[in-house]
């Protein structure tokens, strides 16, 4: 039988130390790694018990109801008018909303006949956005002679609400803030100013009071024309909500389930609070979409863009 030196049994010491320290440390590191999967999944599946929690299909038809959304709102022969002064280039409008050379019988009475009411819904809010852009830019308004439009470059011609208008006969900048579709006095003005400061979008930091983008100046045409029939306040609020809601259905759809989750009705909070900067600016949107999480929303096909 071979005898060990003391230096042989010193190593082989050493080397039993070493195994068992591996197979300490593993076992350990095994067992952060299961606790984490186990912290993971059981997160996963809150998250996915509070979900199912809020009906998400009920919560999404009170946002987007699929009927849309009637407004007594007198359009009048507003489209003609655009149309007629170049404002609009009916074909390509058709082509853009449609893919087509003529636009569907649902919206093309908007460019052709007197209309008392304006309806709104999934399919045809891509049709709103460029036509209420057109109006909003071609329309003279302090906003766009005087406002953040102007003072800001100096210029209002590099803007996605200007340089991006390809719907038009003519340059953007020959159009812009130069036929009086919608005439207000100054009291108005006023409250249309006032709106405007107060109204986002999640596509940028920027209110409608610099709607340096399509929504941006779709929203304002809305507000001016809304303004000059002498809707209340809370009635604009509440429409250009319901526009904005179908122009950025993600959005408002996480907003709604940020105050469900807080316990609040969301058909009850005020629609200029949802449209603040707080939730509806760019930067607000992102803080609530961290809050809530991926959510997965029935039927959702996606989400607005700046852009014809």
């Amino acid at each position: 039988m071979a005898i060990l030196s003391k230096k042989q049994k010193r190593k082989q010491k050493i080397l039993f130390i070493f195994i068992a320290l591996v197979f300490f440390f593993s076992g350990f590191l095994a067992g952060i790694a299961s606790d984490k999967f186990l912290a993971s999944k059981k997160s996963s599946s809150v998250t996915k018990n509070a979900q199912e929690a809020i009906d998400l299909a009920t919560l999404q038809e009170a946002v987007i109801p699929q009927k849309g959304y009637k407004f007594k709102i007198a359009w009048g022969d507003l489209g003609k008018k655009m149309i007629d002064d170049g404002v609009i280039d009916e074909k390509k409008l058709a082509q853009a909303i449609a893919g087509a050379d003529s636009l569907p019988p649902s919206v093309e009475k908007y460019m052709k006949g007197n209309v008392s009411e304006i309806e709104v819904n999934a399919e045809n809010a891509q049709f709103w956005v460029d036509v209420l852009w057109g109006l909003g830019l071609a329309n003279k308004n302090k906003i766009l002679d005087e406002g953040p439009m102007i003072t800001t470059n100096g210029s209002a011609a590099n803007y996605a609400s200007t340089g991006g208008y390809t719907l038009g006969k003519m340059d953007p900048m020959q159009i812009y803030s130069k036929f009086s579709y919608i005439n207000l006095n100054d009291q108005q003005q006023k409250v249309v100013e006032a709106i405007a400061d107060g109204v986002f979008r999640p596509c940028c930091g920027n209110s409608t009071a610099f709607p340096d983008c399509n929504h941006g100046m779709a929203a304002l045409g809305l507000i001016e024309l809304m303004v000059s029939q002498g809707k209340s306040k809370e009635e604009i609020y509440k429409t250009v909500l319901a526009f904005n809601s179908y122009w950025f259905p993600q959005t408002y759809l996480d907003v709604a389930y940020h105050f469900t989750k807080a316990g609040r009705d969301y058909a009850k909070v005020p629609a200029s609070q949802i449209l603040s900067k707080t939730f509806s600016s760019a930067m607000g949107y992102q803080a609530i979409r961290r809050e809530v999480g991926q959510i997965a929303w029935p039927a959702l096909k996606g989400a607005g863009s700046c852009g014809a």
